[in-house]
């Protein structure tokens, strides 16, 4: 389980995700060896990590969520063949080893066409497939879970300079920037000296390059790490079905939720889906019989445990 000053540290790096051991050690009050030591710890037994990821919506990518049935021992061998592929971002095991969670980015049409109507590993034993575009995200921030460690004074010491400026929006990637964006998403907090020796480009260049990509708002940097460690040991997957006038309302007010890390609008037969995290089952019933029951607007629920996880914001684990 995660102490005070553990929970300090991820705190920090979901503001600032590659904020320096300096000043993770100087908001903690610990040193800067021991800011080093406990990354390496939380990396190690938490799966605590930082990702630099593209935001595709501002260069015409779709999101899209899939849901697959399989026949009975396919899921496995299929969902592995899912996670390898570059495109998806997170790939589960649903409802009894039998259905396939998962979620890719398009970045063009013809590159959706190819997955739905071609590009399926095992598609003969795909007995039905769901395909939900993502129209909105109601979480676009880090899950409140580990912002909530920081004192207002902690707070007031990070370093507004580390932050990047507000995203001006209208950049466009260019054809070299490939090899940086996949280098930080293996690692965002790899330094522009490291990441320059891995792509051959001068120190500088990697510098001001990031720089034009976060300012753009088309970089930015997440924060991953096992719920297991907040003790939250059940996952699942919620499928809403809505009345479109309180879609939006009801969107926000579920992404408020302490056990929601990710919420989002949907085409489809149900219109607002969201990943969800418990301690047991039981806090998962009181859940559903409490604040999810009380959310205006919504006609019916479809849950559906996880039972195993292959890839998770963009790493096979």
């Amino acid at each position: 389980m995660l102490d005070a000053v553990d929970r300090q540290i991820i705190h920090i790096l979901a503001i600032e995700p590659r904020a320096s051991f300096r000043t993770l050690a100087e908001v903690t009050g610990i040193s800067d060896q021991t800011a080093a030591r406990r990354y390496r710890r939380l990396s190690e037994s938490a799966g605590l990590r930082v990702l630099g990821v593209v935001d595709g919506s501002q260069l015409g990518w779709t999101g899209w969520f899939l849901r697959l049935q399989t026949t009975p021992g396919s899921a496995d061998s299929i969902a592995e063949a899912l996670a390898r592929r570059p495109d998806t971002s997170w790939v589960r095991l649903a409802s009894g080893g039998t259905e396939i969670a998962c979620t890719l980015e398009a970045r063009t049409a013809e590159q959706r066409d190819a997955l739905f109507l071609r590009g399926l590993p095992g598609s003969r034993r795909v007995v039905q497939i769901s395909a939900y575009s993502i129209l909105h995200n109601f979480t676009p921030g880090p899950w409140q879970e580990i912002t909530c460690a920081l004192s207002a004074a902690q707070l007031g010491r990070l370093d507004a300079s580390a932050a990047p400026d507000q995203a001006a929006g209208g950049g466009a990637l260019l054809p070299g920037d490939e090899p940086l964006l996949a280098e930080l998403a293996r690692d965002g907090r790899a330094s522009h000296a490291a990441l320059a020796a891995a792509i051959h480009w001068h120190e500088s260049t990697v510098r001001r390059r990031m720089d034009e990509l976060r300012r753009a708002g088309l970089l930015s940097f997440e924060i991953d790490i096992d719920n297991r460690v907040f003790g939250m040991d059940l996952q699942a997957m919620l499928w809403l079905m809505v009345e479109p006038a309180r879609l939006e309302e009801t969107g926000r007010a579920l992404a408020a939720h302490r056990e929601i890390p990710f919420a989002a609008a949907t085409t489809g037969p149900t219109n607002l889906m969201a990943s969800a995290v418990f301690r047991d089952t039981q806090h998962l019933y009181e859940y559903l019989t409490g604040e999810l029951a009380g959310l205006p607007g919504v006609s019916s629920v479809q849950t559906a445990p996880i039972i195993q996880t292959l890839k998770r914001t963009g790493s096979v684990h």
